[in-house]
């Protein structure tokens, strides 16, 4: 599996779509899926939008759950990595972050592309 940095940078504004859930791992006993170090991993869905184009939906996964996350709000998302993946004849990129924490609405007015 190809791992990829992705520069949060130029991703323009990332607001949270849908508040930090718990990755589930076997859907039948609703068993949560946890790192190498035994941690819950969650994920949260984040709207990606850049200079006035369409929004994106990414689903990042992190290892604990975020705090102070809520739908709408603009969030920071420290340490980004795309993996590609295949299985069969899927295959897809999907995202991992180290943290993803809340943006205070002091400072979301200052970052480029604020409206979305």
């Amino acid at each position: 599996m190809q791992s990829i940095p992705v520069d949060t940078a130029r991703l323009g504004v990332l607001r949270c779509a849908i508040a930090p859930e718990a990755k589930i791992s076997n859907p039948e006993t609703q068993e949560v899926k946890k790192d190498r170090d035994g941690n819950p991993v969650f994920t949260v869905a984040v709207t990606v939008r850049q200079d006035r184009r369409r929004i994106s939906v990414i689903e990042i996964a992190v290892t604990g759950e975020p705090k102070g996350i809520e739908e709408g709000q603009i969030v920071t998302v420290t340490g980004l990595t795309a993996f590609m993946w295949a299985m069969g004849d899927r295959h897809g990129v999907s995202f991992r972050a180290d943290a993803i924490t809340p943006v205070h609405s002091g400072t979301a007015a200052h970052r480029k592309g604020g409206d979305a």
